[in-house]
């Protein structure tokens, strides 16, 4: 499944990042803990968070992974959508809860 197919499944909108659209999603990580993202997500998984600064980019690109999903309605800051655009690495958002969210995203990738 692509971060496209994920996008209109789940109705996210598409804040940044158009260019990895195609990306692969293996998988789905939610925290908002840096630190504990760059020590347990894998390559290709959707990382679900509140955190909308920059320092978000540097550890989805060091980890490789293929989207990050905002919730709550927050959306990402100004500096995190220029490097999102820049580095191709989709930001995409949705009005529900983490828990929620999360609980749909593991029903869609692993149906």
């Amino acid at each position: 499944m692509t971060v496209k197919e994920v996008v209109e499944k789940m109705g996210l909108k598409v804040f940044s990042g158009e260019k990895g659209l195609d990306r692969e999603v293996l998988g789905g990580y939610t925290s908002d803990l840096l630190s504990d993202v760059m020590g347990h997500a894998k390559e290709g998984e959707i990382w679900v968070s509140l955190q909308t600064h920059k320092n978000i980019m540097a550890v989805a690109g060091l980890k490789d992974l293929a989207a990050i999903v905002l919730v709550k309605g927050l959306q990402p800051e100004e500096d995190t959508v220029a490097v999102s655009n820049e580095e191709g690495l989709p930001i995409l958002g949705t009005d529900e809860q983490c828990f929620e969210f999360t609980g749909k995203l593991y029903a869609l990738i692993h149906n």
